[in-house]
């Protein structure tokens, strides 16, 4: 179990940076409006104090999950049941039964699209509301993480809104997206440097040993003899301003923030999931994805302002091979337990009033069934022309769907909303200014609302 920054522009990437021509600051500037004074806002704006995204990596199949077409052909409709929900004349899986129960908390969107079909650039574009900036090669290998990339929501909320409390701006839990040589980008602040990353946490909260031993300081280590260390440390550097560069300002900041981290004692108590009772624990599920809702949960309680669970490593939802038969054993029973016992304890404290719940993959499975060659069992493949999502909370007006595919969900046939509309309704929500930017490496400005709010979710207008 372990928590890491992750640490920023070595040599090694430095030097790609310049050979690909990519020159000046790798720190950008930002600029807000200079008075907010008589502004109209779009609806939710300043709603969430938190936002919980449960990402469902690989690409969650939307006609076997929230947008069924019972009356499609067989080779498209899918082997599941639809069941009533709480919304009249709406239906999701028969798999789904919590989730259907509680539809009246969630918003329901069914038209998300963008053109990505591909993994990686795929939860870019989810992870950041934008396109990888530089061109990739046609293998994935030219496709992973890189320090060029835009970064994600949490890191750029904690580049115009940084922290001194020690509470991380974003946590993502519980692994990073890495498969062999591939990792997945948009899971870091990209170009604005390792300074803003969120906090990585790797680790089963579901393990009985699961413990945040990166945030305990080691025996006969009190906060006055850390604090008289971190003191000396200071002086010390005081005398070596000469050394000073984008490798030494950054083990700076990272000894910055371990030093918050390691003193702030709310956020050591969160990831103590083991003082919850076990009926609590029992209700999320006993696995790694329900505790890991669970330990989310915490995280909100703490004041963490972007948290992000993953629900399975980088393929989890991936079903080209076995579609129904993982969604119906594991993956569904899962979610719907885990979210039905979330909104549950976010309604009950009060908190669901201040935290956008988002449920989502970085796009959807093919309308078409099919079988992979040298495999017997048929399942879906990628699909980003059309693909379904949750929202709830913060403003949020459940019991409602917004937007309609196609008779095989395979496309919008209403107004359909992308990455970069989630991206500025996130920002929305978290209280961010319309005219908040960025700047690339290039000195070149990005607005962080690069798309539309999505004011259908609270202002319960038809799409």
């Amino acid at each position: 179990m372990s928590i890491t920054p992750l640490f920023g522009l070595d040599r090694r990437n430095f030097l790609r940076v310049a050979a690909a021509g990519v020159v000046g600051s790798t720190w950008p500037m930002m600029s807000l409006s200079a008075s907010d004074t008589g502004k109209r806002r779009p609806p939710g704006f300043g709603k969430a104090k938190s936002v919980l995204i449960v990402l469902l990596s690989g690409g969650p199949s939307q006609l076997d999950m929230l947008d069924p077409k019972p009356d499609a052909p067989a080779e498209v409709r899918g082997e599941f049941k639809p069941i009533g929900t709480t919304i009249p004349g709406v239906a999701v899986c028969e798999h789904l039964p919590k989730l259907a129960k509680q539809t009246d908390r969630w918003a329901i969107v069914r038209t998300l699209a963008h053109r990505e079909h591909n993994h990686l650039l795929a939860t870019h574009v989810a992870l950041t509301g934008r396109p990888t900036p530089i061109p990739r090669g046609g293998s994935d290998l030219d496709r992973v993480e890189s320090r060029n990339d835009f970064p994600n929501f949490a890191a750029a909320l904690d580049f115009i809104q940084p922290r001194s409390d020690g509470i991380p701006s974003g946590v993502s839990l519980p692994n990073y997206l890495i498969e062999g040589p591939l990792t997945w980008p948009g899971q870091h602040a990209g170009f604005l440097g390792a300074k803003h990353d969120p906090w990585q946490i790797n680790g089963d909260p579901n393990d009985k040993n699961f413990r945040m031993q990166a945030l305990a300081m080691r025996e006969g280590m009190s906060p006055d003899r850390l604090q008289s260390r971190r003191q000396l440390l200071e002086s010390l550097s005081r005398g070596r301003q000469t050394l000073s560069g984008t490798e030494t300002d950054s083990l700076r900041d990272q000894q910055a923030i371990a030093y918050n981290l390691l003193t702030s004692g709310k956020l050591t108590q969160a990831f103590e999931i083991c003082h919850e009772s076990d009926e609590t624990r029992d209700r999320y599920g006993r696995n790694k994805f329900g505790q890991t809702l669970l330990l989310s949960k915490r995280m909100i309680e703490a004041g963490v302002p972007v948290v992000q669970a993953t629900m399975g490593i980088v393929q989890t939802w991936d079903t080209h091979v076995d579609n129904w038969g993982k969604l119906k054993n594991t993956l569904l029973p899962q979610l719907d337990q885990g979210l039905e016992a979330l909104t549950d304890d976010l309604a009950s404290s009060g908190l669901l009033d201040e935290t956008l719940l988002i449920v989502m993959g970085e796009f959807g499975r093919t309308p078409r069934i099919s079988t992979l060659p040298g495999q017997t069992i048929p399942g879906r493949d990628h699909w980003a022309s059309a693909y379904s999502g949750l929202f709830a909370g913060a403003g949020v007006q459940g019991g409602q769907v917004l937007g309609q595919t196609d008779a095989q969900a395979a496309y919008p046939i209403t107004n359909s909303w992308s990455p970069a509309d989630i991206c500025s309704t996130v920002f929305n929500a978290l209280g961010v200014d319309a005219e908040a930017t960025i700047a690339d490496p290039l000195s070149r400005p990005h607005y962080l609302l690069n798309g539309n709010v999505i004011s259908n979710l609270y202002t319960g207008a038809s799409a």
